[in-house]
């Protein structure tokens, strides 16, 4: 991890699959180690130190695309690596106070809720579909339905009509999970609008400025992702 500060970096983000590990080769702050992972790394007084602002990152989307969001009662959550820990840690502070949280492997979400106590129930994959119905709040933490990736097979018609999908892909923009929610005019909120939310106090650690998330900024973004 030196080498980045040997090489010229201040700092820099991490993605799936090393979220959690990256806690072991850094100094995480309170907020990483309190949500058990870190996305972001900075130098400080030659210290490689983490913390974890997916956390702000995913609320503040949500705020932004779907206000009033944190009214739903109850939230299913999809995956259980580093980016869930985020997510789960943002709906608890938030006040959501059931949260259901389905993993393929059902022990890693079980490893979940025993750390974030008896508001996260773990589910195994296959109860998915049941649990939709009573989710006023359905996001996607894994890697399902981004380009290269086997689709997420979620039934969306089960959700009620107050629900809210948020996705943490990106690539593709408009997921197969969010366009068969906005298909039935469900509010959402995409993986861009949590990419950009959680850079602003990343930006500020590296460059000493904090930027703003405009309109403009995003379609800027858009532009360079859209590209062929």
């Amino acid at each position: 991890m030196l080498r980045l500060s040997l090489r010229g970096f201040v700092g820099a983000n991490v993605t799936i699959p090393h979220k959690e590990g990256v806690l072991a080769l850094s100094t995480p702050d309170a907020r990483a180690k309190a949500v058990g992972a870190a996305n972001t790394l900075w130098f400080e007084d030659g210290e490689l130190r983490s913390t974890n602002t997916d956390v702000e990152g995913f609320i503040g989307n949500l705020d932004a695309s779907a206000p009033g969001w944190d009214k739903a009662g109850e939230a299913l959550v999809l995956g259980a690596g580093g980016s869930s820990r985020a997510v789960v840690f943002g709906l608890l502070e938030r006040g959501i106070g059931r949260i259901h949280l389905a993993n393929r492997t059902l022990a890693r979400a079980e490893v979940l809720a025993r750390q974030f106590g008896p508001n996260v129930h773990p589910i195994g994959w296959d109860a998915v579909n049941d649990v939709l119905p009573d989710a006023r709040l359905l996001v996607n933490t894994t890697s399902l339905g981004m380009h290269g990736q086997p689709s997420l097979e979620v039934d969306v018609a089960r959700l009620p009509q107050q629900a809210v999908v948020a996705d943490l892909v990106y690539v593709p923009l408009v997921t197969p999970l969010l366009a068969a929610a906005q298909a039935r005019g469900l509010k959402t909120a995409d993986g861009l609008g949590m990419l950009l939310h959680q850079a602003v106090r990343g930006f500020e650690l590296w460059f000493g400025q904090r930027p703003q998330v405009t309109a403009e900024l995003r379609a800027l973004i858009e532009a360079d992702l859209t590209k062929s």
